[in-house]
């Protein structure tokens, strides 16, 4: 999608989640949330390590249950090599904080990586509206649990 084709408001609230969700990640690395410490390694963001430590006593806020709901798509290599969408899958999770973050980390890959269209839930201006302020509002909530709002650096 051409940057002049996107509606402000999409445009808008897209900057926004990018800001809070990278400063989320930002306040990860800086409290110890990191996939490696080794002297040398590259400071990547620990999300199973912020998972595992919060799964007990993360309760889902009606955002992350709306959110959950809406249940961001990925796209998937289908027949003859052509992109399709289906839900992010949560198999994986045994906890409502794993699948919150899973589509959490979803839609930022979805927005970052661009050229999400082809679906009539993806071409949605108002779900894609939706899904970003509630992500906002759910980092947000992360901070809070964490307690990530007032440690080293703040979000």
């Amino acid at each position: 999608m051409r940057l002049d084709k996107i509606d402000d408001d999409l445009k808008d609230i897209s900057f926004k989640f990018f800001y809070w969700f990278s400063r989320f990640e930002f306040a990860l690395k800086e409290n110890d949330y990191l996939k490696d410490n080794t002297v040398g390694a590259k400071a990547e963001p620990n999300w199973e390590k912020f998972k595992n430590m919060f799964k007990d006593e993360y309760t889902a806020s009606a955002e992350a249950i709306r959110l959950i709901d809406l249940h961001p798509k990925r796209q998937f290599v289908a027949q003859a090599g052509e992109p399709e969408w289906k839900p992010v899958g949560i198999e994986h999770c045994n906890n409502e904080l794993c699948k919150v973050v899973t589509m959490l980390l979803t839609i930022r890959n979805n927005l970052f990586h661009g050229g999400k269209h082809g679906d009539i839930d993806v071409d949605s201006k108002g779900r894609n509206i939706e899904l970003l302020t509630i992500g906002i509002e759910i980092l947000n909530q992360l901070a809070n649990l964490s307690g990530i709002e007032g440690a080293k650096h703040n979000i």
